[in-house]
C-alpha cells in the first residue's frame, strides 16, 4: 500500500522505524492518521496513506482477526488496496497465481509484445498476460517482467544494447 506511486528505496527507509513501533495491525489498529503520519510523511500521499493504514488496521483486527486475508475479493474490501496490491499480496504473500500490473509491467508487456496494443489499461494487460502465462509462472513472470523494465527496459531510455530480449522484443525489432 505504501509503495503505490512511491519507489521501493523511500518506502524501505521508512518502513522499519514504523513497523518497529506498530508490528501487526492490532498495534496499529489504536493509532491515530496523526501518529502514523510521523512515520510516512516523507513518502508520497502521506495523508490519504496513513487514513488507509488506520481504516485497514481496524478492518484487519475486527474482520480477520488481525491477518491479512488471501482472496482477491476479501484483500480488494480493505481501505486502500487496490487490483495491484491485492495481487502483489497474493503473489508474494500466498504464492498464488496472480500478476500484479504497474507501470513496469504494463511498459515491458507492450514493448515486448507480449500484449496487443489493444490493452490500454492494466486490467487489460493483466488479462492478457493471465491467459497465456501458466498459473505456476505468473508470480516469477511479475518479478521478471518488473526488474527488466526497472533496469534494462527503462522508461525514457532502454537499454536496448545487449538485452537478451532484442531477438523476440517488437520494439527492438521497430527500431
Amino acid at each position: 500500500m505504501l509503495s503505490a506511486q512511491c519507489t521501493d528505496k523511500r518506502v524501505n527507509t521508512v518502513t522499519p522505524a514504523l513497523f518497529k513501533v506498530y508490528p501487526d495491525a492490532k498495534s496499529m489498529s489504536v493509532a491515530s492518521t496523526t501518529d502514523l503520519l510521523k512515520y510516512i510523511s516523507s513518502i508520497s500521499y502521506p495523508n490519504a496513506k496513513a487514513e488507509h493504514l488506520c481504516q485497514m488496521s481496524r478492518m484487519l483486527v475486527m474482520e480477520y482477526d488481525g491477518q491479512v486475508p488471501s482472496q482477491f475479493e476479501e484483500l480488494i474490501r480493505l481501505p486502500g488496496v487496490g487490483r495491484k496490491t491485492a495481487n502483489v499480496i497474493e503473489a508474494v504473500a500466498y504464492g498464488k497465481g496472480a500478476m500484479p500490473v504497474d507501470t513496469h509491467v504494463f511498459r515491458v508487456s507492450h514493448r515486448i509484445g507480449l500484449v496487443s496494443d489493444k490493452c490500454t489499461t492494466p486490467l487489460s494487460v493483466e488479462q492478457e498476460l493471465v491467459k497465456n502465462i501458466p498459473n505456476h509462472f505468473l508470480g516469477t513472470a511479475h518479478h521478471l517482467l518488473l526488474l527488466h523494465g526497472r533496469y534494462k527496459c527503462t522508461a525514457r531510455t532502454p537499454k536496448c544494447s545487449g538485452c537478451a530480449l532484442n531477438s523476440i522484443c517488437k520494439f527492438y525489432r521497430k527500431r
